[in-house]
């Protein structure tokens, strides 16, 4: 199998496929203003096996569109929805983040929980506003520095994973140089990262490696995985994921 097809392997089981909570999908949710919630069309852009998606669709009533380039993840949240008769409000799509085939200002929501770093964060502000109506939202999570200094350790190994780590402020300097007005700003909890998403990999490691046979391939991948439970475990008081809510701005012609 390849490096992808293992993380995938790894990952189709969990619930979520990046720190999160159906409280802080709620918080995000609740900086949205609308009439009629269930009017709604909402994007989930790299939605994994949905586990913010079914949050949304039970909670709001809305029509879903849910989008993942791997279809292990969309038959999961298949699956889920199904169980859970919420068909009706969800459908999936298959496709890469940065090759969408939506209309121009088809949907009022843009949501993308931990997965806007695939694209990069402002490549995305800036990619998927066009798919926004007027005055539409976009929310977003991404990994965000809590302190300016930091220890050289972790400064290496964000470095060396994501160097797009950075600052809440200047993130919000950038969403509002790409044409929108934040509403609402939050840092996940720990218990996000740990109970809700590092704990369940834990869980699932050993049998991961037993069912690949031991490869190289997967011990390669289980230590990766070892060492970022770690890091988060030492250095969690350094970085998190932040919310981000932000408006689409309407700008009037005079023409």
């Amino acid at each position: 199998m390849t490096e992808l097809e293992l993380l995938v392997d790894l990952h189709k089981d969990g619930v979520r496929q990046g720190p999160g909570s159906v409280e802080e999908t709620l918080k995000a949710f609740s900086f949205i203003e609308s009439e009629h919630f269930e009017k709604l069309k909402i994007v989930d852009i790299g939605c994994g096996t949905g586990g913010q998606t079914i949050t949304l669709a039970k909670h709001t009533g809305a029509q879903i569109t849910a989008v993942d380039l791997f279809p292990e993840f969309l038959n999961v949240l298949n699956n889920k929805a199904n169980e859970l008769e919420l068909l009706k409000n969800i459908k999936t799509v298959e496709a890469s983040m940065d090759n969408l085939a939506f209309h121009d200002e088809e949907f009022d929501v843009i949501w993308s929980e931990g997965a806007i770093y695939n694209i990069g964060f402002e490549r995305g502000l800036q990619e998927w506003k066009k798919y926004l109506k007027r005055g539409g939202y976009i929310a977003v999570s991404e990994a965000t520095w809590l302190t300016k200094s930091r220890p050289k350790e972790i400064e290496e190994y964000w470095n060396r994973e994501y160097a797009d780590i950075n600052m809440a402020a200047n993130r919000i300097k950038l969403i509002e140089d790409n044409g929108y007005s934040l509403v609402g700003y939050f840092v996940l909890k720990q218990s996000s990262w740990m109970k809700n998403y590092y704990e369940p990999i834990k869980n699932r490691l050993q049998k991961f490696l037993e069912r690949h046979n031991n490869s190289e391939s997967a011990k390669q991948l289980y230590e990766s995985s070892v060492e970022e439970i770690e890091i988060y475990e030492k250095y969690k008081d350094y970085y998190s994921y932040g919310f981000y809510v932000a408006k689409k701005n309407i700008i009037f012609s005079l023409l």
